[in-house]
């Protein structure tokens, strides 16, 4: 069964953050399916969700996005993911703002909540990687990415947020190489019109 984790940070003061656009995609899933998050047990709030055919686990962590992983770790023995079942979505500083990514393993670029998830599930998961772009020159990226989104940017911000819970789909019903095959080459949504260039 797939695992689909969304990270971020809990609480009412990082919502809609750059940094918890992961907990906004998870978000996306469950009302486009019917599913509602329960409360937090065990260190994460969790659904289960039929994605077509498919059924999957939907999980945002509760333990702050930098020990996300050891919220994972803390999961019920029958939710925890093998590695080739895991999707982490997240937000990406080096994807410009209005693209979506995907790819299986890599590094980390220095995001503290894909360390935490690497250090217990190990580097070969996938990931879905919606762009939020680097602040400008001087500004200082923690709190670039603590940040709400700009008014001007809520638009792109809500495709990305629904073409990021398309891909999830596309990988659940038609594997990765696939989807990657029709996200990784989709333009960038606009921050002019919210329709893409």
């Amino acid at each position: 069964m797939r695992v689909v984790v969304g990270l971020g940070n809990p609480g009412s003061e990082y919502a809609e953050t750059r940094h918890n656009i992961g907990f906004m995609v998870v978000d996306e899933l469950c009302r486009r399916h019917g599913a509602v998050l329960g409360k937090e047990r065990r260190g994460s709030r969790v659904a289960r969700a039929s994605l077509g055919a498919e059924s999957v686990i939907l999980v945002q962590p509760q333990t702050f996005m930098n020990c996300s992983g050891d919220s994972l770790a803390r999961l019920d023995a029958d939710l925890r993911p093998a590695p080739a079942d895991l999707v982490v979505v997240h937000d990406e500083l080096d994807v410009p703002l209005g693209r979506v990514a995907l790819k299986r393993g890599g590094g980390t670029g220095g995001h503290r909540g894909l360390e935490s998830v690497v250090r217990w599930a190990g580097p070969d998961f996938v990931r879905v990687r919606v762009g939020i772009g680097r602040p400008p020159t001087g500004r200082d990226v923690s709190d670039y990415v603590l940040r709400r989104f700009r008014d001007h940017e809520r638009v792109v911000v809500a495709e990305c947020v629904a073409r990021a819970a398309e891909a999830v789909e596309a990988i659940v019903r038609d594997g990765l190489d696939r989807a990657m095959n029709s996200f990784n080459s989709m333009p960038a949504v606009t921050t002019r019109t919210g329709e893409c260039s």
